[in-house]
């Protein structure tokens, strides 16, 4: 029975000798140390690269988000942080650097869950610091721009870093001063700012004669001028101060118009000029501090009369540096439009200004410094000789 028993073992092992060295060889293939072997590449899509940002011909807020979305459906995506931060340098080519859609779009590229942090020491050793930097970045991104977030955008940071990420700390943050100081600035500005210089000019404007409750600002058409050198609009800015101001003023003292000086407001700028003259001279008195005769102790002394003694409070608009008598701004910030908006501020009750010289600064952008009626003169002169010309 034992010999049976062996023969048949025997046989069993021999037959599976003889399987194994009979079976076709089968060569392995090195994909079975990859992912490549088990994908579908039937459904496989191209991954949006960085450099595609710059190869897009119609640089809109429709395309920006297609991107994404492609970058989204990609089933085995990588680089996250690596797109994130390229797709925020192209934001502003885009236009959409304060759409808050497109931040929150930014944010749902990270997948939710798996970056949140298991315990303390994970959340306070920042865990996974490159994908939380990066969100973080984004977040100054829009604190630079102005946009304020939303309480949709807590739960997706939440999903992604958890109650205790740095991404999460920084929009409480956000979320506390950002909506103090919105609307704290006393010149309200539309968002986003117009792209009309004449309504920037408006703006800017009554931004600068807000110093005085009494400033009027008035806007200039050249038309209504007898002798206009080219159509265009001024907005002038003056106060009942400044115009006494004007109407005391010397003839010795000459009156300087100075600028364009630039004015930003929001991501736009505006040039305006101001009428500007020397501050007035005031004696000064040489005290000799080593002089005891007329030493005075306020506590002995009786009170000095000071009823026959008055002195003229200053206005705002007489600084150190100089009065500023009017401030404009120009269609064109051309030396005509200045000139008419001298004859204009003569009609407006300021008929002195006629009898003061009017020079041009000449550390202006517009040029040397010339006389205002010397400018006039060439002007009547080139008149007459065009028609002289024209008449040959």
């Amino acid at each position: 029975m034992c010999s049976v028993l062996r023969t048949f073992k025997d046989l069993t092992v021999i037959q599976k000798l003889m399987n194994i060295y009979t079976r076709p060889i089968i060569k392995t293939k090195k994909e079975i140390h990859s992912s490549t072997l088990f994908r579908d590449k039937s459904q496989k899509t191209d991954v949006v690269s960085a450099d595609s940002f710059n190869n897009v011909k119609e640089k809109t807020k429709s395309t920006y988000l297609d991107m994404l979305r492609m970058y989204q459906m990609e089933r085995y995506r990588s680089g996250h942080v690596e797109f994130i931060n390229t797709a925020i340098k192209h934001m502003e080519e885009f236009g959409v650097a304060e759409d808050i859609e497109t931040y929150k779009k930014l944010i749902q590229v990270l997948p939710a869950g798996k970056f949140v942090p298991q315990n303390y020491l994970q959340s306070e050793f920042m865990h996974y610091p490159k994908h939380q930097q990066c969100i973080i970045d984004l977040l100054q991104k829009m604190e630079d721009n102005g946009v304020i977030p939303d309480w949709e955008m807590e739960d997706m940071l939440i999903k992604r870093f958890g109650p205790r990420g740095f991404p999460v700390r920084r929009y409480w943050r956000m979320m506390y001063w950002m909506p103090k100081f919105n609307n704290l600035s006393p010149w309200p500005i539309p968002k986003p700012a117009p792209n009309d210089p004449y309504e920037l000019a408006l703006l800017a404007v009554k931004r600068i004669c807000s110093v005085d409750v009494e400033s009027e600002v008035k806007v200039y058409n050249t038309k209504n001028l007898e002798e206009n050198f080219e159509d265009t609009w001024i907005v002038s800015g003056q106060s009942a101060d400044q115009k006494k101001l004007i109407a005391n003023q010397s003839e010795n003292v000459p009156i300087y118009i100075e600028g364009g000086f630039r004015l930003w407001l929001r991501k736009q700028n505006i040039l305006y000029f101001i009428l500007r003259t020397e501050p007035p001279i005031k004696p000064k008195q040489v005290v000799d501090e080593d002089d005891v005769s007329n030493f005075k102790v306020p506590f002995f002394d009786k009170p000095i009369n000071t009823s026959d003694k008055v002195v003229v409070k200053q206005t705002v608009h007489e600084q150190e540096d100089g009065t500023i008598l009017a401030v404009c701004a120009t269609g064109t910030s051309s030396k005509n439009s200045l000139l008419s908006w001298i004859r204009f501020l003569e009609q407006d009750g300021n008929p002195r200004l006629s009898k003061l010289p009017i020079l041009f600064m000449s550390k202006s952008p517009l040029g040397n410094v010339e006389p205002l009626s010397e400018l006039l003169d060439q002007e009547h002169k080139n008149e007459s000789d065009k028609k002289m010309f024209i008449e040959k």
